[in-house]
């Protein structure tokens, strides 16, 4: 079978800055983002502060790396989505992929929901929200009226609650991913369906 029953940590393993921005969420999530210190990251990886250094100079640096790449796939579903027809088929595979992005990113997008404040200050918040905008333009049709702007806005939204709000609620994780993708796909076909009946 091999030693990969921790999905998380084998999902990205491999070079060691891949390593280090796991080892940095990890203690992020244990400790807080401010009482984290390089030293400390250094040593829970078993390197030199040198070696870490080697590939990032400080911790801002860590989290900017990590958002980037943990969100690299939105940028590609983004131009994906520009290049199709905006027909609902498109929108709801939209919506499906988004979900599974979101989904593989979950440690970072709880890193933001806890640390608010280190994210606004860093340039995170401002990539965040031009990555949203790239997305709401792919799912809005540009004649839609405002009611189904809003839906398709709620059905993003509906998906950033999911990574957070419905941590409280019993139930399997994936069951509640698809419960969650279900209302988003509801939202964007009844905007679809409401901007054809005009």
């Amino acid at each position: 079978m091999g030693g990969t029953m921790d999905g998380t940590k084998h999902r990205r393993r491999g070079d060691t800055r891949q390593r280090i921005q796991d080892i940095a969420l990890e203690l992020f999530a244990e400790q807080g983002y401010e009482k984290t210190s390089l030293r400390e990251i250094a040593e829970r990886l078993d390197v030199t502060k040198a070696a870490l250094y080697y590939h990032f100079k400080t911790k801002e640096e860590i989290i900017v790396s990590l958002f980037e790449d943990m969100t690299k796939p939105i940028e590609g579903l983004i131009e994906w989505g520009r290049q199709q027809p905006h027909t609902l088929e498109t929108k709801q595979e939209i919506v499906r992929r988004y979900s599974q992005t979101l989904y593989e990113a979950a440690p970072l997008f709880q890193f933001m929901q806890e640390n608010q404040a280190t994210v606004r200050e860093l340039s995170i918040g401002e990539m965040f929200k031009n990555r949203m905008m790239g997305m709401r333009d792919i799912i809005i049709d540009p004649d839609a009226d405002l009611v189904d702007q809003v839906r398709c806005i709620s059905a993003l939204f509906t998906m950033h609650a999911g990574m957070f709000v419905l941590r409280d609620l019993e139930g399997d994780p994936e069951d509640k991913r698809k419960a969650v993708l279900e209302v988003a796909i509801d939202l964007v076909t009844q905007a679809h369906t409401g901007s054809r009946r005009a």
